[in-house]
């Protein structure tokens, strides 16, 4: 038996529900490992078809999508051509999701994790690789930072990619500079603010209320994959006044931190997952 390896083969950016932390968004590595006899070619499966078919199905069935486990108790799921997800959280809150298909990513089981999803990417994959390949092996890792990080989830609407869908996410590091030195202290506070947050933009809230002594907000739009809403806890968003590119994002940080420290030259640093951002300053 020969093996074939790729490492950082790509990143999923996705977002999944929880029911302590709610939505959550995250970034994994994928590495994969492919067995199986030797093709005509020598080869168990060509590097650049690896790279290209694998990377295609992991975008189609997890990227950018938001991951609900199926067999979760406090998970209600009305399937229509619209399908809308009811997540009931511990502390007594709910969360709702209503979305085209497409934006989501079924995941059997009762938890999402790399246990629970790996299974499901592999069975996709298999479905496409040559009749010489008889195994794979995924492996999903967050990126090691050493410093903050935040767990984010947001959605653009004008996005003609599958950014526009309401509730993807990423596990994202930044850097704070102030006065050409880096400030880990704002980096923490920042992170801890914005850990397991849902950045919308204001101009998408249609609706404000109260239930059960809980304020929530629901976000609307309409995008070219379809209509979106989601509906979360006012807690557990933040809300900007423009769109929440990673752009976008940095500049909000950058004029926050300056408005604090108006003397003070900063420098922001923004990752939009792993490896990849965008740098506003002041």
């Amino acid at each position: 038996m020969n093996r074939l390896f790729v490492e950082n083969l790509t990143v999923i950016d996705f977002a999944f529900l929880h029911p302590r932390r709610g939505l959550v968004g995250e970034s994994w590595i994928v590495d994969v490992e492919l067995a199986g006899e030797l093709d005509e070619q020598g080869m168990v499966f060509d590097f650049s078809s690896v790279k290209k078919i694998i990377k295609q199905i992991i975008d189609e069935t997890v990227d950018h999508c938001l991951a609900y486990p199926t067999d979760a108790p406090n998970l209600h799921v009305i399937d229509a051509a619209q399908v809308t997800l009811h997540w009931q959280l511990d502390d007594g809150s709910r969360i709702e999701h209503y979305s085209p298909r497409t934006a989501l990513c079924p995941v059997p089981g009762t938890a999402i994790n790399a246990d629970t999803l790996g299974p499901v990417l592999i069975a996709a994959i298999k479905g496409v690789l040559p009749g010489n390949v008889e195994d794979v092996e995924l492996t999903l890792r967050p990126e090691v930072i050493e410093g903050a990080f935040y767990h984010y989830v947001h959605g653009l609407k004008k996005h003609l990619g599958n950014c526009q869908r309401i509730a993807h996410g990423h596990r994202s590091r930044l850097k704070v500079i102030r006065d050409d030195a880096r400030d880990t202290q704002l980096e923490a506070t920042w992170a801890s603010q914005w850990q397991d947050i849902y950045i919308g933009t204001q101009e998408d809230i249609c609706e404000r209320f109260l239930e059960n002594d809980i304020p929530y907000l629901r976000f609307r739009y309409q995008a070219n994959q379809g209509d979106f809403e989601l509906l979360v806890p006012e807690k557990r968003a933040y809300l900007i006044a423009t769109d929440s590119t990673v752009e976008w994002i940095a500049d909000h940080m950058a004029t926050q931190i300056k408005q604090v420290h108006p003397q003070c030259r900063v420098r922001v640093q923004a990752f939009e997952g792993v490896g990849k951002g965008a740098i506003a300053e002041r």
